[in-house]
Parts: structure tokens; C-alpha cells; sequence
């Protein structure tokens, strides 16, 4: 068995180099095809032997979605924050006062880049990853070690020699331009809210709680600062070139510098440098290199006296306008978009802004071919911020909004209470229609492969679908005459077509594009209501007792399925073997035991995560509720639990439960 053994070692050794290669170097040394041969059998071999199964393996990085809470730990040393500054002569300053400090001592900085994305502490021990904290309130935060063994840039098991026993490194978590932008589009065409920056997707993806979703995502880490009792070096950056070593992707830019002059010259240089770069940046970093001298100037209580980060300013540039269309999406919503003379921001051109809604326009006060400011600050998504009156051509008319659906012609409704501006032929308007086409055949909704925005254009406009039930009609012989179809492009359809058919309730209801009902509302219905029946069949304060289910939402699932066009989609779906009730095995257990209760979870726990808990507050008939008030019938309190929700529960008189009551209440062991 030992041959078995160092093949398995020998592998995961290869697949690490090629990972490190690909990731940090960005030089493949191996073929894709290659890399996942070796990955499968790995793989293999794992399966069949798992007695020697790791769980810092590569086969390990692809993540599980399997659902759990996040339990949080104290840092072992506090992440404070840098103060910062948007001036160079402050920068100037704080190079002068921290040789007054050091009372004259000669003094090393080191000058690196301020990636825009969400702090990390790595702890390792004898080389390996134990653990990784987000940076939460400093003092404490969210152990999110599954998350970043996903990352394929973040080493597992460390390369080289010379590492301390135990030490912990800190870091940017990061998603490039180029997987942001996917996202978006993703997000886009699926009807979600996209993502401002780089930063808050970052951000909203590592805690995510199925790790198979963070590693789709694609996010990236670079490393900035090494803390411990034995570290290699005296100074910074020379740990941190060590640390290059050992597998961490430390970013080229970091510069030792010895005069305010360089000080200034690395500011000069990466302002506009920086815009080049595969991924968002905000500023710049200096930090004192000799961490016997970063000992001696200490800290202040927010942060360290040995740092400084200067802020980039945010970027604005004054582009012409061309014109302003205005497009359709899946719920009848018009967006004004701003088609621009291209500008470069940010490192990538811009040529469209959303305006999004008549309020926007009319405050900006924007007329036809106005010079217009636009802004990527924080690297955002371009917004136009104002307009150059003084560049303004005499007589030009302002911008109107539009009156009728530039689509079909139909008269625009206004919201109520909102800016926005809809058109109500929802089932003749062809951008809708497509558009709630393209969300249902989503990844993230039924899934089915070969059905894009173009196939279901030319779909609609050979007549062969005028709704989502029509998918479900389709023969092989009316799709292999489309333009470009053959054999295999038609079978492809009509297999994904066949799968979707075990896709759960919860995405089918997601799938329907009801107004309002996105991802986690669709899944917290299905939860509660169990069947379509009996969702078709609630009144409005039966949908309201719904957590997350506000009057906005009961009324749009009301109108929903007054409509008998929809009923008749919904019973064709449901006649072509869609899933419309929860499954058996996942409905099973369910029960009223906690039928109109109001209970808010706090702390941590032993036998269940607290997501497992609020699913089975939900399963029981109960209701998850965020915050303590006189509607609250328990609290189910674990480890600890909050103490102003303690001092709250208490003087509202709120019965407060330990799991093991709360097991006992479901009865359950």
C-alpha cells in the first residue's frame, strides 16, 4: 500500500506546483487536458482509498453545498485599520513625524498597493492551513476556512522551508475585473441586483454558505503582512518576500523606499499605473519596514503609527453624449441608459451608464449631446455624476422620458410609491417575454443547456415559443430546421429540457419570474407553503407571515396567479412534469409543533448550525425573525448570545431556551 500512498502525495505535490504556476505566476507549465487527468486520478485513487484522504487535498478546492452557519473566533492579534489620507503631503507628514518618532534613526518604507476586496487572517501551523477569520469587527470574526480552501491562489500546504512553526499571514480577498464582470452579466441576465464593485462581491462571496458557489466565483487573494513569534526576518519585506516563497501571491508592486521624494514618485507612478491592473485597487500602502521600529512607534487605540494608506481620488472623466435608449427588462421595468463617446476609467473604456429611472434624469437636468461627467469612484459600476453646462450647445431640448414601450408601443404605467416606469403588456411585450425566457432557462433557475438569449430570440421569432410553457412542447424536428442547428444541438435542448424536470420546487418557483420573488424569498415560500396549490390558494396576511414576505411581495404573488394566462402556464408546466411541491424526502418530518411562533436564534451552537436551526424553526410551522420585540415568543440563545439581545429578552419578559429545550419542543434528540 505504500506505493499507493506516495502516488497520492506525488500528485497532490504536482497538482499544487501547476496550481501555484497558474494562479500566482500566471505561467501554465502543464495543458488544461493534462492538469485534469492528473486531477482525476487523484481523484481515483482518493476514492478508493480513503484512508489517505486529506482535507487540504487539491481535489478539496472545488468547495461543498452543503449548508452551514459561521461560528467566530477572537484574532489572536487585533486587525486594526490604517489611517488613511487622500493628500500626498500628508503622506509627506507622516514620513517626517515618523522619523521624529525614531528620533532621526535611519528608516526603510515600503510601499505597496491597497487592493479593494475584504481582509483575511490565515493561521498555519507546521505548514499547513488551519484556519482562516475574516476580519469582522477587528476583535473577533468569521471562521471561513472551507470558503478559502476554494481559492486557488491561497496555498494549503506551504512550499519550501523556513516557515515558523505557527504564524499568521493577512491578506486581501479579491475578485478580478474579469470574473466581476461575468458575475454581473450572470446576475443581469437572471434579473438579480447586480453587484456596485468588485469589493462587495468579494465581500457577499466569501460569506456565502455553499462553498461550491464561492469556488465558481473565481475570487483571487494577495498577501500583505506576516505576524508571529518566530518569523524568518526582521523586517517586512523581507518576510514577505519569504513569504512569495512559501506560495503566497504577493503582488509585484511592492517597493522598499528611503526618501519622501520616492515616497512621492510611487504615489505619481501607481495612480495612473494602477488602472492596468486585473483587479480593483483603491490606494496605496506605506508601511515602516523594521518591525523592531513598527515595535518602538506602536499603536494608536484605532491603529498602527507605523502605517499610512493614501486613497486614490475617485476617478471622474467628461465625455459627450451620444443619445439615451431606453430598454425593456423581464418585469416591464424601462431603464434609461446613457450612450457615451467612449472614456477610459479605471482601467476599462466606458461607453454606457445607467441612468436608471426619470427621477435621475430630471435631477441631473441632462439634454441631448451634453458633455457629462462620469465617475468610477471605488472602482463602481460608471454612473453619470453631472453635466458641463458651460459646454452646452444653445437650444438643445432635455432628455425625455419615454412616454409608450419603445418595444411594443403600449402606454407606460408608473409604480406606485417608486421612480420606475413599467410597461403592463407583460405577456405581448417581446423583450418580456424573452426576458422571462432566457431567466427561466438559467443556471440558477431550471438549468437548461443550449437555450441562450439568442437561440431564445430566434425561438420566439420563428413562433415556436411565445411563453415558458411552450419549452416543453419543442420537437427535435422543429429545432434542427433553426439557423446553425444540427442533430446535437437539438438533442442538447431537449435533454436539458428533460433534466429540468427534477429540479426542486424552490428553483421552479424562482424560474416563474414573479415580480419581487428572487432566489432566497422563492426558497423561504416553498419552506413554508410545501405545494403551488396552496401558494395559489393564500390570502395576503397568510403571505406576510412569510419571513421576508412584506406586503410588496404577497401582493405581487396575488397578482401573479390572478392571472389566468399564468394559471394556465403553471397547470402545462405541471402537466409536463415540473416539480411543484416540496419533495418527499424533504417534506418529511414537518409539522405545526411551532405553528405561529415568532423566535430569533442568537449565539453559537453544538448540534445544529443556526441556518440548520432556522430551517427547522421553519419546517415546525415557526417563524425566523432577526430582532427581539413583544412579538417574540422565544429566544433560542446558544454560546455567546449577544448581550444587549439578553438585556432586551429579559426586560420584555421573552421566554429564552437553550437547544436542548428547543430539541425537545420538535421532538427531536
Amino acid at each position: 500500500m505504500d506505493h499507493i500512498k506516495n502516488r497520492i502525495e506525488t500528485l497532490r505535490e504536482e497538482l499544487n506546483r501547476h496550481n501555484y504556476n497558474y494562479y500566482v505566476l500566471n505561467s501554465s507549465q502543464i495543458s488544461d487536458k493534462d492538469f485534469d487527468m492528473l486531477m482525476k486520478e487523484l481523484e481515483l485513487l482518493e476514492r478508493n482509498f480513503p484512508q489517505y484522504d486529506d482535507s487540504l487535498s487539491p481535489t478539496h478546492r472545488v468547495g461543498s453545498d452543503l449548508t452551514k452557519g459561521f461560528e467566530q473566533v477572537a484574532h489572536i492579534h487585533p486587525m486594526l485599520s490604517l489611517g488613511n489620507t487622500y493628500s500626498v503631503s500628508e503622506v509627506d507628514d507622516f514620513m517626517r513625524r515618523t522619523r521624529q518618532q525614531l528620533m532621526g534613526e535611519k528608516f526603510s518604507i515600503v510601499g505597496e498597493m491597497k487592493f479593494d476586496g475584504t481582509s483575511i487572517s490565515l493561521i498555519y501551523e507546521n505548514g499547513r492551513l488551519v484556519r482562516a477569520v475574516t476580519r469582522g469587527d477587528g476583535e473577533k470574526g468569521d471562521v471561513v476556512t472551507d470558503n478559502i480552501k476554494t481559492i486557488r491562489s491561497i496555498p494549503l500546504l506551504l512550499a519550501g522551508e523556513g516557515y515558523p512553526e505557527m504564524f499568521e499571514i493577512r491578506g486581501e480577498i479579491v475578485l478580478p475585473w474579469g470574473a466581476f464582470d461575468r458575475l454581473n452579466e450572470e446576475r443581469a441576465k437572471n434579473g438579480e441586483p447586480l453587484f456596485a464593485n468588485p469589493r462587495n462581491a468579494a465581500s457577499g462571496t466569501l460569506k456565502m454558505q455553499n462553498s461550491a458557489e464561492v469556488a465558481r466565483r473565481g475570487l483571487d487573494a494577495y498577501f500583505y503582512y506576516m505576524l508571529g513569534e518566530n518569523l524568518p526576518c526582521d523586517n517586512h519585506y523581507d518576510n514577505m518576500v519569504k513569504a512569495r516563497e512559501w506560495g503566497f501571491k504577493v503582488s509585484d508592486v511592492m517597493t522598499r523606499l528611503e526618501t519622501i521624494e520616492q515616497v512621492d514618485e510611487f504615489i505619481n507612478h501607481w495612480d495612473e499605473a494602477r488602472k492596468e491592473l486585473p483587479v480593483a485597487t483603491d490606494g496605496l500602502v506605506f508601511k515602516v519596514n523594521s518591525l523592531r521600529q513598527q515595535l518602538n512607534l506602536g499603536f494608536t487605540a484605532k491603529s498602527p503609527r507605523w502605517a499610512i494608506a493614501y486613497k486614490f481620488q475617485t476617478e471622474r472623466g467628461l465625455t459627450q453624449l451620444r443619445y439615451v435608449s431606453f430598454e425593456v427588462g423581464r418585469t416591464g421595468v424601462i431603464t434609461p441608459v446613457a450612450n457615451l463617446e467612449p472614456v477610459q476609467l479605471s482601467g476599462t473604456i466606458v461607453k454606457r451608464a445607467s441612468l436608471h429611472n426619470e427621477d435621475i434624469i430630471r435631477q441631473l437636468d441632462i439634454h441631448d449631446n451634453d458633455m457629462v461627467y462620469v465617475e468610477k469612484g471605488g472602482e463602481i459600476i460608471p454612473k453619470i455624476t453631472g453635466v458641463d453646462i458651460s459646454a452646452r450647445v444653445d437650444e438643445t431640448q432635455p432628455i425625455a422620458f419615454v412616454t409608450h414601450c419603445p418595444a411594443c408601443g403600449t402606454l407606460l404605467q408608473r409604480v406606485e410609491g417608486e421612480a420606475a416606469w413599467i410597461c403592463p403588456n407583460k405577456y405581448a411585450c417581446e423583450p418580456q417575454v424573452i426576458g422571462r425566457i432566457e431567466h427561466f432557462v438559467g443556471r440558477r433557475m431550471m438549468n437548461i443547456d443550449g437555450i441562450g438569449e439568442e437561440t431564445a430570440v430566434l425561438m420566439f421569432n420563428q413562433g415556436l415559443i411565445k411563453n415558458i410553457a411552450d419549452l416543453y412542447d419543442l420537437k427535435h424536428e422543429q429545432l434542427v430546421v433553426l439557423d446553425r442547428f444540427a442533430n446535437r444541438s437539438a438533442n442538447r435542448i431537449l435533454e436539458g429540457l428533460a433534466a429540468s424536470k427534477s429540479v426542486p420546487f424552490e428553483r421552479v418557483l424562482f424560474a416563474l419570474s414573479i415580480p419581487y420573488v428572487g432566489e432566497t424569498t422563492a426558497k423561504k415560500i416553498v419552506r413554508t407553503v410545501g405545494d403551488i396549490d396552496r401558494l395559489m390558494a393564500m390570502t395576503a396576511d397568510e403571505l406576510t407571515e412569510i419571513e421576508d414576505v412584506g406586503v410588496r411581495i404577497a401582493e405581487s404573488i396575488i397578482e401573479y396567479f390572478s392571472v389566468e394566462e399564468n394559471r394556465i402556464i403553471v397547470s402545462r408546466l405541471r402537466e409536463a412534469g415540473l416539480q411543484f411541491a416540496i419533495a418527499e424526502d424533504v417534506s418529511e418530518g414537518r409539522s405545526d409543533k411551532l405553528q405561529g411562533k415568532s423566535i430569533v436564534i442568537s449565539g453559537t451552537f453544538t448540534h445544529h448550525s443556526r441556518d440548520e436551526y432556522k430551517a427547522l424553526i421553519e419546517k415546525h410551522g415557526g417563524k425566523n425573525v432577526g430582532s427581539i420585540s413583544k412579538k417574540t415568543d422565544y429566544v433560542l440563545a446558544g454560546e455567546n448570545m449577544g448581550p444587549s439581545k439578553l438585556e432586551k429578552a429579559n426586560s420584555l419578559g421573552i421566554t429564552i431556551i437553550n437547544e436542548g429545550q428547543f430539541l425537545e419542543m420538535i421532538d427531536e434528540e
